[in-house]
């Protein structure tokens, strides 16, 4: 997209996503999703209508107008929630399942990782773990955390 988008963005009185195209087309309930949520959130952002069709492409979020933008971050924060793992405080168990005592950049957590196959290599140095209830939690980068946390994470790697 190079300069001012060719659609209109704007929240209807329920709060949901409203898409007008440039022929006057309205979409209502529309969803952006991001195609590289953890590698490049900033990028690569489709508008999705309520059955699954994509009506835009957003190359970049800063391509946007400052309203459009906002309205676009605000749907996407509602919708992900994906803490990050900053430390790793203890495992009750080394083996699975084990409950994990960490903190993440929205306050301390226990979680039960299920087993080893719950924590998936994303592109290096980033990790995905998913919990028993199906919550993601990023690693960002495993080589940045603190010694202690890095030996608790090797145990199961």
């Amino acid at each position: 997209m190079n300069g001012k988008p060719d659609y209109l963005l704007s929240r209807n009185t329920f709060g949901r996503l409203v898409f007008v195209a440039n022929d006057g087309k309205v979409q209502e309930g529309v969803v952006p999703v991001r195609a590289f949520p953890i590698t490049a959130p900033e990028r690569d952002i489709a508008l999705i209508d309520s059955h699954g069709r994509e009506l835009a492409w957003i190359e970049k979020l800063s391509d946007l107008p400052d309203e459009m933008r906002k309205l676009v971050e605000a749907d996407l924060a509602g919708r992900e929630f994906m803490p990050e793992i900053r430390r790793i405080h203890e495992v009750s168990s080394f083996a699975t399942p084990s409950t994990w005592y960490v903190e993440t950049d929205r306050g301390e957590t226990a979680f039960i990782l299920k087993g080893e196959e719950y924590i998936r290599r994303l592109k290096p140095p980033s990790l995905l773990v998913t919990d028993s209830q199906g919550i993601h939690f990023l690693i960002r980068d495993r080589f940045t955390l603190d010694h202690h946390s890095r030996r608790i994470l090797d145990r199961f790697l």
